[in-house]
């Protein structure tokens, strides 16, 4: 069977399959319309008394990372933006975190087709140059490919790019991934905000901002609406609890990635492991950091990080994962 047929038979396959909400838009709540970090008085003057919006009343869009579709050698791996795109609409999602650096009229005109909008943006070249590296040729390439990101960003009419600020090595200090990317990312402001396009940290196993203080100390220094944080609930999982990063990070939280963690696993087959648990069946504890986030998080967006998603079955297992997690 070719690689169109495949797709086209699994495609008309997910008729058969039931995921709550496939075919809607998932309304905003209008909180959402506000996505900045806001001041008490700024909040009351957007939308009134903070404590008059129902945490229940919180309604998500389900996103999900691109690098999560179609792993290499999977059956989605050789299909086209658009023919992946079609799957993930057919699974139910509202949107997708596409790459930067892609090919821009491929994405728009898949996302045109489907339906599907950009939640956020990935800074695809963060590992490869990072801000902080100690060469000043490197940091400028970062430099460089953060504002392709953010301009990437602007082309799909979303308002956020992920980035994974810097890495601490044994040649990269702590104090050094810290001064360097801080300087970076200062040198890119000005055109975050020109752009209108937020940069959002990513916490990942950089061992950088291991701690929810940390994180919160490093996104108040720049004083700036247009900086704050990409939460991730699966990666926190090895030296920290996401209900408590949540709290702290509060309305510095501009996206959320949404993936598991088996401690389990981890202990018994080394750190990777743990990611290997399906979606849903960790140890994260879901029903409370649902609670977390409607009370913190002021986007609407919920984008999956997660294995699973390399055929279009997978890829609705991941969006009743997701939809149960929602529930919970």
């Amino acid at each position: 069977m070719n690689r169109r047929r495949f797709l086209q038979n699994s495609l008309l396959a997910l008729g058969t399959l039931s995921l709550p909400g496939v075919g809607r838009l998932w309304a905003w709540d209008k909180v959402n319309a506000f996505p900045d970090r806001l001041s008490a008085q700024g909040a009351a003057a957007a939308f009134g008394n903070h404590a008059e919006i129902d945490p229940a009343d919180r309604t998500f869009r389900r996103s999900i990372m691109w690098g999560m579709v179609g792993s290499k050698g999977s059956p989605l791996a050789s299909c086209s933006v658009l023919e992946k795109c079609r799957a993930i609409r057919a699974a139910g999602f509202d949107g997708i975190e596409p790459y930067s650096h892609m090919d821009r009229d491929e994405v728009l005109d898949a996302m045109q087709q489907t339906g599907l909008v950009a939640s956020s943006v990935c800074n695809a070249k963060h590992w490869e140059v990072p801000l902080s590296s100690p060469d000043a040729k490197v940091r400028q390439q970062g430099i460089e490919a953060l504002v392709r990101s953010l301009e990437d960003a602007k082309v799909y009419g979303t308002d956020t790019v992920l980035l994974v600020p810097g890495i601490v090595t044994a040649e990269v200090s702590y104090g050094q991934c810290w001064e360097r990317s801080t300087a970076c990312l200062r040198e890119v402001l000005p055109e975050a905000r020109r752009l209108g396009v937020k940069i959002a940290i990513e916490n990942v196993w950089n061992r950088f901002l291991m701690s929810p203080m940390e994180a919160v100390r490093y996104v108040d220094q720049f004083d700036s609406p247009m900086i704050g944080f990409y939460f991730d609930v699966g990666n926190i999982l090895t030296f920290g609890w996401p209900v408590q990063w949540i709290d702290m990070l509060g309305e510095r939280i501009f996206r959320i990635h949404i993936k598991d963690y088996s401690l389990s696993l981890a202990n018994t087959q080394g750190p990777n492991a743990g990611f290997q648990v399906p979606l849903g069946e960790g140890e994260n504890d879901w029903p409370g950091i649902m609670t977390a986030l409607r009370k913190n998080y002021r986007s609407d967006w919920l984008t999956i990080e997660h294995a699973g998603g390399d055929t279009p079955e997978g890829l609705v297992q991941l969006g009743q994962a997701l939809e149960r997690i929602i529930r919970s």
